[in-house]
């Protein structure tokens, strides 16, 4: 039987990912069906349904404008409709709605279906670290694959040229997704450790912070390489201690350090740090005036690792990520940034 794909998210990342898929699709006639459902989370724009200007110009004025969307994807605001019978589920929203879509979608979706999790993000609590993909595999009952890279929304709509990385545990997985989402412009390399994947990709924006903090005291580009560097070796070693299967190679694909020089040169955990040192604001007000409201990743991510950290008193063993949580939430002066890892 041929491959039905559900795209679960449709913001800024989820509809460039949704051009990509139902490009390739249409490439792999003997594999896929030609349609790709895309569940859209229904608001209003300008007046009109948000599904149904999507629909008819084939583009996402909202969360991508000026990108064209192939024919044969559609917006379906019904979470139920767009996952009925879907065999391959492709996750890109927001990670606080991932248990409240499975609960949805889990009597309806394919038997044999498998997903692949686009979240960048973990759920840390004191006791444990939760990945969204063994989330998602234990909602729904179905192998679960991750994908994480150096991946800029608007720069992949474009189709300028990057890399991303796939970790399946199951090879045949891992092919099948590779026809999902590679294409000249958007390479893929699959590999076995999922968990390193995730976790590079949530761990990258504690580090951006820490970045747009020097940024913010106008220490230079020594300054950031130090900073990357430490961070990485700290991702590194969170990873390797507490997840034993986490593998060296894997820091060195694009979910690692390609993915970390990115968060760190742009992105908005880099640029409302940069903005908390420049202003001495507090985040949340910084992140509506810089975001629209969204919340930050790499502030919750490096408060939940702290939390983790200091039930286990291994605080020290991570100087970075520790004075990163202490600049924003115990009010440590910027300057630790650098004072305080070397």
């Amino acid at each position: 039987m041929k491959e039905k794909v559900c795209v679960v998210g449709s913001g800024n990342w989820g509809s460039a990912i949704g051009k990509i898929v139902s490009e390739n699709v249409l490439r792999y006639p003997e594999v896929f069906e030609p349609q790709v459902r895309q569940w859209v989370f229904e608001e209003d724009f300008r007046g009109e349904k948000l599904t149904t200007i999507i629909n008819r110009e084939r583009e996402n004025p909202k969360y991508l404008p000026g990108i064209q969307f192939p024919s044969n994807l559609v917006a379906v605001p019904d979470l139920v409709q767009a996952s009925r019978d879907a065999s391959l589920l492709v996750f890109v929203l927001p990670h606080q709605f991932v248990r409240g879509v499975c609960e949805q979608m889990k009597a309806h979706i394919a038997p044999h279906a498998r997903a692949i999790s686009l979240i960048k993000g973990l759920e840390i609590e004191p006791d444990k670290v939760t990945l969204f993909s063994e989330e998602i595999a234990r909602k729904l009952g179905i192998r679960v694959s991750a994908l994480s890279g150096a991946n800029i929304a608007d720069e992949v709509a474009q189709e300028k040229f990057c890399e991303t990385t796939i970790g399946s545990q199951d090879e045949a997985d891992g092919r099948l997704f590779h026809k999902l989402f590679h294409t000249h412009y958007f390479k893929v390399n699959v590999i076995r450790d999922y968990v390193g994947v995730e976790l590079c990709g949530a761990l990258k924006n504690v580090v951006a912070v820490g970045a747009g903090i020097s940024d913010g005291l106008g220490y230079g580009s020594n300054t950031k390489a130090a900073i990357i560097r430490l961070g990485l070796m700290e991702m590194r070693k969170f990873g390797q201690t507490f997840f034993g299967t986490v593998q060296d190679s894997t820091f060195f694909e694009s979910c690692g350090v390609a993915d970390l020089i990115t968060t760190c040169s742009g992105g908005r955990n880099r640029k409302v740090a940069e903005a908390f040192v420049k202003t001495r604001q507090p985040i949340d007000v910084l992140e509506k005036e810089l975001l629209n409201g969204q919340k930050l990743q790499g502030t919750l991510t490096a408060q939940e690792v702290y939390q983790f950290l200091s039930a286990r008193k291994m605080t020290d063993e991570f100087p970075l990520f520790t004075t990163v949580y202490r600049i924003i939430y115990e009010n440590a002066p910027v300057e630790s940034i650098v004072r305080e890892v070397n």
